[in-house]
């Protein structure tokens, strides 16, 4: 797994089968897996939306429950 920052509070988790997960602050936000991009369909706040909509750079993206994300980090 690689961490890479991107911008201030806002980071990729890279994992060894190619899984990209963005993390907002300290949550995970919005993945890209299996070639497909997918958003949390949670409301946050401003900067954490506009983190999302910055590394999706007009992507079309699936909405997904935030326990998705929270399950894709569980170790």
């Amino acid at each position: 797994m690689k961490i890479k920052p991107i911008a201030s509070n806002m980071t990729e988790l890279v994992s060894n089968d190619g899984t990209v997960i963005l993390f907002s602050y300290q949550t995970p936000v919005a993945c890209k897996l299996n070639g497909n991009y997918y958003k949390t369909s949670q409301r946050w706040s401003v900067t954490t939306s506009r983190h999302i909509s910055k590394w999706l750079s007009g992507v079309q993206a699936g909405l997904a429950e935030q326990s998705f994300f929270d399950n894709l980090t569980a170790i």
